[in-house]
């Protein structure tokens, strides 16, 4: 097993407020961990919020004395949810900040995965499939029907999320759990990429550039306008 990660300003903005951390060694009773955060707020608040997001997990996840990664993630996304909320009513400069968060490890052929907010991860194979589901109010409205899922890619409103870390008092985490076959690779990404390239096109990139695929996803994204950052870990 192979992890490749990258995190890109993008053209348009200029600061990143995603964060990014790869790890194949242990982290805490984890085998291994992978986090991608996209933050929220003014200025550098977004910045703070996904990277403060992060370093708070990761200590959470070394000092915990739990066992089961399912529940380590779920509880470690609560915990932080308290930290980025506290540090925003602390702070008037990181009022009202947030971020997304997925974070996911791999346990053999056992994938466990935490996710709050539209960052994603996709299973890829012969096809791809996004196993995390959005927590925005596009995402909302294609599920009732209400919006075509290929709509959503450029509607007005796609950037409204509608649950984050720090957002509110509690949060809520989307877990699950997938088994992995021989060459299956596992993407996680923030929207800067999603929003940039459609889920075809990153799905070819990956199976046919391999360890160039990150490089080539973020430089995709950015010649097809770069609007926002760009964060992409990849796991083969």
């Amino acid at each position: 097993m192979k992890a490749y990660g990258k995190s890109d300003v993008g053209l348009m903005r200029t600061i990143n407020q995603d964060s990014i951390f790869v790890s194949m060694s242990s982290v805490g009773k984890l085998p291994n961990l992978f986090i991608v955060a996209d933050g929220m707020g003014g200025h550098k608040a977004g910045d703070v919020a996904s990277r403060k997001s992060i370093e708070e997990f990761i200590k959470y996840v070394c000092t915990t004395n739990m066992t089961d990664p399912a529940n380590i993630l779920d509880s470690g996304i609560m915990e932080i949810n308290k930290i980025i909320l506290d540090l925003a009513k602390s702070n008037k400069d990181y009022s009202g900040m947030g971020t997304t968060f997925v974070a996911a490890t791999i346990v053999e052929n056992h994938v466990y995965i935490a996710n709050v907010g539209d960052s994603r991860l996709y299973l890829v194979n012969e096809d791809i499939q996004q196993i995390t589901r959005d927590h925005s109010l596009v995402e909302e409205m294609v599920r009732l029907g209400q919006l075509a899922k290929e709509e959503a890619r450029t509607h007005f409103k796609k950037n409204i999320i509608t649950r984050a870390v720090g957002a509110e008092e509690a949060v809520t985490a989307d877990i699950f759990e997938i088994e992995t076959k021989p060459n299956d690779k596992l993407l996680l990404c923030s929207d800067g990429l999603t929003n940039m390239i459609r889920e075809e096109e990153i799905s070819k990139i990956i199976k046919q550039d391999k360890e160039k695929a990150i490089e080539n996803l973020v430089k995709q994204a950015n010649d097809n306008g770069g609007l926002d950052n760009i964060t992409v870990v990849i796991i083969m």
